[in-house]
């Protein structure tokens, strides 16, 4: 008699590691600005705070960075809620006055021109983030970035595209940047009336270059911005403090700014793409 063997039997197949740890499914109910953050807060990830910034394409004043915790389910209370840029200045105003009252928590980080130029707007724009998530008294479990991710944060976090539209708690942090800044801004024009930085906030529209190329860079004009340096050269004036020049600036700047790079530092390249708490520091 031949003798009875055993039917193959195949192993199954190892799962990657990845697939063992993967966590189970958020759904995201909804479409609105809030969605986001609930569905971290359902599964044990919160409080969140949304992280943003103002002043960034500035060529003058300072970049302000804000961190903010929203309650959750505060919609109704927050109505006007969305990115800043969106709202006029009067309605700016009534939503950080709102944000300010209904927050669990809030940092705003402002970080000086000379600061700006000496490490790179890029480089203090990341710094910046992560000095205003720590500066809270809340600790966040998670922390939600405008466009683009942060290292190093003392929390997980992920960079959300077009944060600022949609998703509530980064909306609020732009609206206390942008608040915080113009106000700023608006100071410094009383200070340097020459520039219209009340109506432009050191943003580079045609009136704001106009008045730098017949005045010149003031004491708040960031150096690492071509435009600014040019007009530096063309004046007589050195940078009055380090400053660190983009390697795509350094491409178009003209032979006369060539001739003062000893003062200029080099940055990486993307610092010349650029756009334009705890409470203040």
């Amino acid at each position: 008699m031949s003798p009875v063997r055993s039917p193959k039997v195949k192993k199954p197949k190892a799962l990657p590691l990845a697939h063992l740890y993967r966590p189970p499914r958020a759904v995201v109910r909804g479409d609105n600005a809030w969605s986001l953050q609930s569905v971290l807060d359902r599964r044990g990830l919160g409080p969140v705070a949304g992280v943003d910034e103002a002043g960034r394409g500035a060529c003058a004043g300072p970049l302000v960075v804000a961190a903010c915790i929203l309650r959750p389910g505060d919609a109704a209370r927050l109505p006007e809620l969305t990115d800043s840029k969106l709202l006029t200045a009067a309605a700016r105003e009534r939503v950080y006055d709102r944000v300010l009252a209904r927050a669990v928590d809030y940092a705003i980080v402002v970080i000086p021109t000379e600061e700006v130029d000496a490490l790179g707007v890029h480089a203090v724009n990341v710094e910046g983030m992560r000095r205003a998530v720590s500066a809270m008294r809340t600790p966040p479990g998670y922390v939600l970035t405008d466009g683009f991710g942060v290292p190093g944060m003392p929390a997980p976090s992920l960079a959300v595209i077009k944060g600022d539209r949609v998703v509530a708690c980064i909306a609020a942090a732009s609206v206390l940047a942008k608040v915080t800044r113009d106000r700023i801004m608006t100071g410094l024009h009383d200070e340097h009336p020459g520039y219209g930085f009340d109506v432009h906030k050191g943003y580079s529209t045609s009136e704001h270059v106009e008045a730098l190329t017949a005045n010149g860079p003031s004491a708040v004009h960031r150096w690492s911005f071509v435009n600014v340096a040019a007009a530096g050269v063309a004046h007589g004036r050195r940078a009055p403090h380090r400053v660190v020049l983009s390697a795509a600036a350094l491409e178009v700047a003209s032979a006369p700014l060539r001739a003062v790079e000893d003062g200029l530092g080099k940055n990486g390249r993307s610092a010349a793409r650029s756009r334009g708490g705890a409470r203040i520091s």
